[in-house]
């Protein structure tokens, strides 16, 4: 990273070096939280389809506000990268104070936002009257734990901006195996367990669904208040003991932050709530559907998230690379992830398409879930190089600062190409018909972003 910040000349070989040193702990991390997801869906697919309903029901709003809070986060991080970059420490540890106060008032707004339609939202989603208690108890717990969720969000993706993607990597990993604790008590009820022919007695509070949010949330709060105390107390470019300031929001620094954050937050907003557009669609097919869509969904993110661990890289590189004003590096290393995540993410489709019936028998185990959760993963299985190139070239023009078009980019596709495909196909084909139609639309929004990644950052050099 220093190379890249004092003008160094980089072989290929370090590139590819740096490359890889900056996204195997992003994809681990990543991986760690879908692993988190796919626990929490097992565990809550033990209570029964209903209960797996209730949280598929829900789960594309909470992907929806989570999406606003990360776009927010992104907002300010992204100029942090490009300060450090161009060496302007000093200036970068301004931004990281005035985000603290920023991101927390925008996040305990939208909790409260999403705290007071909680008890509505099932109905407005389609959810029958089996599942919207305790969908409206599950989301109603996630909201509340938006604030802490904002700042673990901020924190991190400071540290990413700075190179550093061991600690918040190492952090998610930590959340992961606390969800699992605090899940595995508080979700099911006292229980006799035998193991190695010995039988004990295993406490539970018997919570189920609201149990998995409870412990959702815990395992967010503990981890950002580690993330926290790292960023301001312990890194070495953005530690904030090293000079005095002002914690008060400049409007500047806002201004700049909302130049990003606002084509994201509008894209996360549209992109979730076109999610939400396909649940209402999936929602008439019946529980079982919708425990396979949600259960399938789940699975198929463990394919994916090797992509945002390597697109989290390509938005440090490049984002630095722009603020050391080496758009020589912008050109490399934006080809080099890109073709990195499609390649990765090509064999992650094969192996999505070979063991889409164990990744489903491990979250439920109703045979009619397990069955048509197979036959729509492995139809999607066949997007996941595109896919790939659509998110890691978004990490690529999100690293440049350059979110507007390639937002519009993905709402055209979402919108235009997969809702109408859905709509038409699932009369004739049902959930097969949904997933068709997101696999058609995965190719299509990765060949418009390859062709945007070359005509403007190799091409034209950025």
């Amino acid at each position: 990273m220093a190379m890249i910040r004092n003008g160094g000349e980089m072989s290929l070989r370090q590139q590819l070096l740096l490359t890889a040193q900056l996204s195997v702990p992003s994809i681990l991390a990543q991986l760690s939280s879908i692993l988190m997801m796919y626990i929490d869906s097992a565990m809550v697919g033990q209570l029964g389809a209903d209960d797996s309903a209730a949280v598929g029901l829900m789960s594309t709003t909470v992907w929806l506000f989570a999406g606003i809070l990360s776009a927010v986060a992104m907002g300010f991080s992204v100029q942090v990268a490009h300060l450090l970059g161009a060496k302007r420490n000093v200036r970068a540890r301004s931004v990281l104070r005035q985000s603290l106060v920023a991101c927390t008032v925008i996040a305990v707004t939208i909790a409260i936002a999403g705290i007071l339609i909680s008890p509505r939202l099932p109905h407005w989603l389609g959810g029958h009257d089996a599942i919207v208690s305790q969908a409206s108890s599950y989301f109603l717990v996630l909201m509340i734990g938006l604030p802490p969720l904002q700042l673990e969000f901020l924190a991190g993706g400071m540290l990413r901006s700075s190179g550093n993607m061991k600690v918040p990597s190492a952090l998610n990993i930590m959340m992961c195996v606390l969800d699992v604790i605090f899940n595995f008590f508080l979700i099911f009820p006292t229980r006799e367990i035998t193991a190695s022919g010995l039988t004990f007695t295993m406490p539970g509070v018997g919570l189920g669904v609201m149990g998995a949010a409870i412990g959702t949330v815990s395992a967010e709060v503990v981890i950002a208040v580690l993330m926290l105390y790292y960023v301001t107390l312990r890194s070495r470019e953005l530690r904030l003991t090293k000079e005095s300031g002002s914690f008060k929001p400049m409007y500047p620094t806002l201004v700049r932050a909302w130049r990003i954050a606002f084509p994201m937050g509008i894209q996360a907003t549209m992109m979730s709530a076109a999610a939400v557009v396909i649940t209402t669609i999936v929602a008439p097919l019946g529980s079982v559907a919708l425990a396979a869509n949600a259960f399938a969904i789940t699975a198929e993110s463990v394919c994916y998230m090797p992509g945002y661990g390597i697109a989290d890289a390509a938005t440090t590189l490049v984002g630095q690379s722009i603020g050391a004003k080496r758009r020589d590096l912008v050109r490399r290393f934006s080809a080099i992830t890109v073709g990195c995540g499609m390649a990765i993410m090509g064999v992650m489709g094969v192996l999505l398409y070979r063991c889409a019936p164990l990744m489903m028998g491990i979250m439920t185990p109703v045979a009619d879930v397990v069955t048509l959760g197979t036959s729509v993963l492995r139809i999607e299985a066949w997007a996941e190089p595109l896919f790939g190139a659509a998110i890691v070239c978004y990490g690529v023009m999100v690293g440049a600062g350059d979110t507007l078009v390639p937002c519009w980019m993905n709402l055209t596709s979402m919108w235009l190409v997969r809702l109408t495909l859905s709509a038409l196909m699932v009369g004739a084909m049902g959930l097969q018909g949904v997933w068709l139609a997101m696999c058609l639309e995965l190719c299509f929004r990765g060949a418009i972003f390859l062709t945007r990644l070359y005509l403007k950052y190799i091409k034209n050099d950025g």
